[in-house]
């Protein structure tokens, strides 16, 4: 096994060197711009001297729908383009026969709605690999992310300038992007990547400046290229983002007031690397994670909530070896405490000291990250019963955390990639290592993609473990007809939960895909995509067969922009589960089943949408069940005013799954587990600057057991007729949260938050529904008010408005000189 895979990773790297070749035979569109002397206003109207005889892009081809027709004359669209010392300006004019009718949704910045756009894509290496994205509504909202092979991280935000003018037949916006927010080799005469679109959205019809062929590539491959940009003086890249915030918080009838003070960094090192730091973080208006009811062998992976762990970390997600929540994250230490004591509090989370990033790519294409974090010593409280004496317990120690990561990228879409992540704590705790080596190579022709990557994991505790996981596969990545085969496999071992996260282990699967998508429309449908999935797998020490699977999944869009779907999904031969009994060694055997699911959506054009899901699965044993309906309506009541609704049922019936140990036996337990969850959201936005939000959960789950059995070593069940039931139960969570939002400067925001908060978790279960609501509402309450203001300050332009300010001053004395000169 070991030896099929690292022969494969060795042809591969090999051959590496046949695909290091850029694409020139897609043809590129190009613009040679000017520099002009004054700088336009950013109002949306294009009267000012620069606009004049600036040059033009224009003759967009639509790139979807029908890919590579020409835009009709009726929706003819023109980029003017010019640049400066202090960035690069763009000036769209976007013909629209009827002005009345385009879609302009008021959204949060970094959201679209209902809207028309124009977008834009920079690439100051003109690599076709990474670009910085930046997208204008027609009602002025902002959008920025980084796009990578054609990936989008929108987690990243840029302070840069733009509006937007709808005019009697045609809509205009107006952009000004400043040098600081983008990343350039330094040289005299500059070659970089560029592609704009529009998105007409009554029609759902995108229009591309270059070409862009969906039969194959990435889209940033189809890059056109911008000249004329000559011997521009790259600025100071230096910004500071102060923020003060307070917090006034009730929880179980007790109030505490905390008012914090920090500040975010972002400093150019050089033209292409930056540095983020985070001064005393500050993180309480983070959204709340949606916890669950978590019965499985694995816990939880939530999403990063905290801003500067999900800005700008498209490096760092290489090899999935970082999962950030664990920066902060619950202690890894464990509390000894005699008979006659008890824990009054163990901490959940650890408190972040400060954090640092560094990250930027070489003129040759070498992506280099670098990430560090320090968290403090965290305690336990432990009482002791008979004397009421109290003492802390160390639970977490100061503890460092480093992440390199080298990326080089070669031709249009190929990459080689190392990745390494270091957990140290202070004394006699666990510490952690982990490292990964990533290759992928597409051919020149952008038709075939072949990758290949290894990992190993360190766990230094009081023996050392060592893990290994591997992957290697290639796939056809173009036409109509798309295949992939692959092989991946992890040891028992592999273990990078100190600053990553991984789940299963101790396996090795094989899969094969196959794919046939249409490319343009054909009869009533837009597009379609159609995909069969065939995955084997085992254990890998010992070997032991796990399962046999195949997957079908569809989707179909009419001309109608109506959206349906569905599959089917079953395993041949039953599940050898080897992670439900969790010992090493076992395994527990669950019957076949097989899977169908249906959904649908309606047209997101119209103000009521509604997508519905409905899935079904029938296990190879009578009665044994799982059923999940789920429906989310959305309704835009107006262009400022969007309500949504979200709610989901699930029904699985005579589920098994552990519930405990008896000395040396495992227990299992038959259960009925029936799920509620219901989510509102609603948006009311003021304009493109203000809004306000809420978001609203409520999640319900209960578990009844009415069987137990014992696991035997063949992995049968056998029944326990006597044993009792203390496993029943129900958990409920509660969250809303109110906030207003005011972006009252470039980069500068004042948020207000109302958040109410609270969960139950009760040994029982076929409670009342006023009942179970009753017990929620008598737990302990979180209810917390909190504002916290940031404002952007950029180096370049403090250091302009002090000259001017000394520049005036000294005028000022010398006025004052000359007419007492005149005095005498």
């Amino acid at each position: 096994m070991f030896r099929y895979f690292f022969t494969t990773l060795l042809i591969l790297l090999a051959a590496s060197g046949a695909f290091a070749h850029s694409n020139d035979s897609i043809p590129r569109k190009s613009i040679t711009i000017k520099k002009v002397t004054s700088a336009p206003k950013i109002d949306g109207i294009l009267d000012d001297e620069a606009w004049q005889d600036a040059p033009i892009a224009t003759d967009f081809i639509e790139r979807n729908p029908t890919n590579g027709r020409p835009i009709p004359d009726s929706l003819r669209t023109e980029v003017k383009i010019v640049y400066d010392d202090l960035g690069i300006y763009f000036g769209a004019t976007m013909n629209d026969p009827y002005p009345d009718k385009i879609m302009k949704e008021l959204t949060q910045r970094d959201n679209i709605g209902a809207d028309d756009f124009f977008f834009i894509l920079l690439n100051g290496y003109n690599d076709r690999q990474q670009s910085m994205q930046f997208i204008v509504t027609a009602a002025g909202v902002q959008y920025d992310a980084k796009m990578t092979n054609g990936d989008e991280d929108n987690s990243w935000n840029a302070v840069w300038y733009s509006e937007v003018k709808i005019n009697d037949d045609n809509w205009v916006a107006e952009i000004f992007i400043p040098y600081f927010e983008l990343r350039f080799p330094k040289k005299d005469i500059q070659e970089w990547g560029l592609n704009m679109e529009r998105e007409f959205y009554r029609t759902r019809t995108r229009y591309s400046w270059s070409h862009v062929d969906n039969t194959k590539g990435s889209y940033s491959i189809y890059d056109g290229e911008v000249y004329g940009i000559e011997n521009i003086k790259t600025p100071t890249r230096l910004s500071f983002q102060p923020y003060i915030s307070s917090y006034i918080n009730n929880y179980d009838g007790k109030t505490d007031v905390k008012v914090n003070g920090g500040m975010d960094l972002k400093y150019g090192i050089n033209d292409a690397f930056t540095l983020d730091m985070v001064l005393i973080p500050d993180f309480g208006q983070a959204g709340f994670d949606e916890n669950v009811l978590n019965l499985s062998a694995f816990e939880v992976q939530f999403d990063e909530q905290r801003p500067f762990f999900t800005e700008g970390t498209e490096l760092f997600s290489k090899g999935n070896l970082f999962y950030s929540r664990r920066v902060g994250g619950a202690p890894v230490g464990n509390v000894s405490i005699s008979e006659s004591e008890e824990i009054l509090y163990f901490p959940s989370s650890v408190s972040l000291i400060n954090a640092a990033k560094v990250s930027g790519r070489t003129d040759k294409g070498l992506g280099i990250g670098f990430f560090n974090a320090i968290t403090e010593n965290t305690y336990a409280d432990i009482r002791n019963i008979e004397t009421s004496e109290t003492r802390k317990e160390l639970v977490e120690p100061l503890t460092n955390y480093n992440i390199l990561v080298l990326d080089q990228r070669f031709g249009d879409n190929s990459s080689v990639s190392f990745v390494n992540t270091n957990t140290t704590r202070k004394g006699d705790f666990r510490d952690a290592n982990a490292s990964g080596a990533y290759l992928s190579l597409t051919n020149k022709n952008n038709t075939w993609n072949y990758r290949a990557s290894a990992e190993g994991s360190w766990v230094l505790d009081e023996n050392t473990q060592f893990g290994i996981e591997a992957q290697t596969g290639l796939a056809k990545i173009s036409g109509k007809n798309r295949v992939e085969a692959g092989i991946d496999l992890r040891t028992l071992d592999y273990n990078i939960n100190d600053l990553g996260y991984s789940s299963v282990t101790n396996y090795v699967r094989y899969f094969g895909y196959y794919g046939y998508r249409l490319l343009q429309p054909k009869g009533f449908l837009n597009n379609m995509y159609l995909n069969f999935n065939l995955r084997h797998e085992r254990r890998l020490e010992p070997d032991l067969f796990s399962s046999n699977e195949f997957n079908f999944n569809s989707s179909f869009t009419t001309k109608n922009f109506f959206n349906f779907g569905g599959g089917f999904e079953t395993t041949f031969n039953g599940i050898n589960d080897i992670y439900e009994p969790r010992v090493n060694g076992r395994h527990v055997k669950v019957p076949g089943y097989y899977d169908q699911w249906l959904w649908f959506s309606t047209d997101f054009r119209k103000k009521l949408a509604i997508e519905v899901v409905a899935d079904w699965y029938q296990y190879y044993e009578k009665g044994r069940r799982l059923v999940v309906l789920e429906a989310r309506p959305n309704y835009r009541i107006s262009n400022q005013l969007n309500l949504n609704f979200e709610t989901n049922y699930t029904i699985s019936g005579k589920e098994q799954g552990f519930v405990d140990f008896d000395e040396s036996e495992i227990i299992f337990g038959q259960r009925t587990r029936t799920t509620i969850v219901n989510s509102l959201g609603g948006n009311y936005i003021f304009n493109n600057k203000a809004s306000l939000n809420l978001a609203f959960r409520h999640y319900f789950s209960e578990a009844d057991y009415t069987k137990f059995y014992e696991l035997e070593n063949n992995g049968e069940l056998t029944v326990r007729p006597e044993h009792e039931n203390i496993y029943n139960v129900t958990y409920n969570t509660w969250n809303l949260d109110l906030r207003f939002s005011w972006w009252f400067a470039p980069g500068s925001q004042m948020t207000i938050l109302y958040r109410n908060a609270m969960d139950s978790f009760i040994e029982k279960t076929d409670q009342h529904f006023d009942e179970n609501f009753n017990y929620l509402f008598n737990s302990p309450q979180l209810n917390t008010l909190s504002l916290r203001i940031s404002y952007f300050l950029n180096y370049n332009r403090i250091r302009n408005q002090i000259s001017t300010f000394s520049t005036l001053n000294k005028e000022r004395r010398d006025r004052k000189m000359a007419m007492k000169g005149m005095e005498q």
